[in-house]
Parts: structure tokens; C-alpha cells; sequence
């Protein structure tokens, strides 16, 4: 496996729509009615919302790649969306972070989050924030490893569906 990164271009938007619903769906399709369901991935991860995304300056992509095949990408955003008050301090949300199983364990996901931290880092700021299912112990045990703790409760909406979600911070000075 030579796994490769790159930032994502418009050439890409097909690709990695498809990607973020096929993760998504490996990840937590079996938790939701398929109309909730089908309603977030339209949402989400439409080519328009993609490129809407991608053409963001706030919004930055990172994509990694085996043998030409996308297998995951990491997203951070230069703001707050979520149910968070940084007060007067430069916040960076790690939006998404999404790898196929196939490619679990790799090392992918590490590489994904170095870069995401060294992004807000270079941008000079002083947290990261994110929100994790409060039940995907494997993702909250990665972010935990990399420096976030538990901050705060806050929910995430699939369609009609309410997840219970948990927001995660992480200092950078």
C-alpha cells in the first residue's frame, strides 16, 4: 500500500462525494431510517455541497489516496459551527475525518490528523474543536491519543434523528 495526499481540486468533487457517503454509511448507516439517512447524504455530501465546501476559503481538504482510489479525506473549518463559545480565542474545527475500513490501521487517519493540527497550528490557533458520536469509542480513543478530551455534550442531527454527540477540544498553546 503507497498511500498518497493531496488537496483536493474541482476535478474532484464527484469522487469525493461519493467517498464521504460511502464513509459515512460504513460508519453509522445502520443507525438511522433510511429517510433520515437519505436525507443527510444529500445534505452533506451532494456534489453541490462538496463544491460549495471546497470553494469556502474557511474550508480546507486534505485527501488521501491508494493506487489513484480515494480512501479518505480529513476536513477542518476556520470558525465555529458547533454549540461552542470560544470567547476571544482563534478556533479551528476538525469538521470531518473519514477513512474506509479497508484502510483502518495504516496509519492514514494519524497522517490525516497530524496535518489538520499543523493547518491550525499555521494559522495560529489556540484550540480545535470537534464532535464525535458518543458512541464510536474507537474514534473518541484516536482522538484522545492525539490530544482532545471530552468538553462538553452537545447533539447532531441526521435528518428527524438526534445522535448524542460529545464535543471534544484539543489547546494548541
Amino acid at each position: 500500500m503507497a498511500v498518497s495526499y493531496r488537496t483536493p481540486t474541482p476535478e474532484d468533487v464527484a469522487a469525493l462525494s461519493a467517498l464521504g457517503s460511502d464513509t459515512f454509511v460504513e460508519a453509522f448507516g445502520d443507525l438511522y431510517a433510511p429517510k433520515d439517512l437519505k436525507q443527510f447524504l444529500e445534505d452533506a455530501y451532494s456534489p453541490d455541497a462538496i463544491a460549495q465546501d471546497m470553494a469556502n476559503p474557511a474550508m480546507q481538504y486534505l485527501i488521501a489516496e491508494d493506487a489513484g482510489a480515494m480512501i479518505g479525506y480529513c476536513k477542518i473549518y476556520d470558525g465555529v459551527s458547533l454549540d461552542y463559545d470560544p470567547r476571544n480565542k482563534k478556533l479551528i474545527e476538525l469538521k470531518q475525518l473519514y477513512i474506509l475500513s479497508s484502510h483502518h490501521g495504516a496509519g492514514v487517519a494519524n497522517h490525516m490528523m497530524d496535518w489538520a493540527i499543523d493547518q491550525a497550528a499555521a494559522q495560529d490557533a489556540d484550540e480545535m474543536l470537534l464532535s464525535v458520536y458518543s458512541e464510536n469509542f474507537r474514534a473518541q480513543a484516536f482522538y484522545k491519543r492525539h490530544g482532545f478530551s471530552f468538553h462538553a455534550d452537545t447533539i447532531f442531527m441526521v435528518g428527524s434523528h438526534e445522535d448524542h454527540e460529545f464535543l471534544f477540544l484539543k489547546p494548541l498553546k
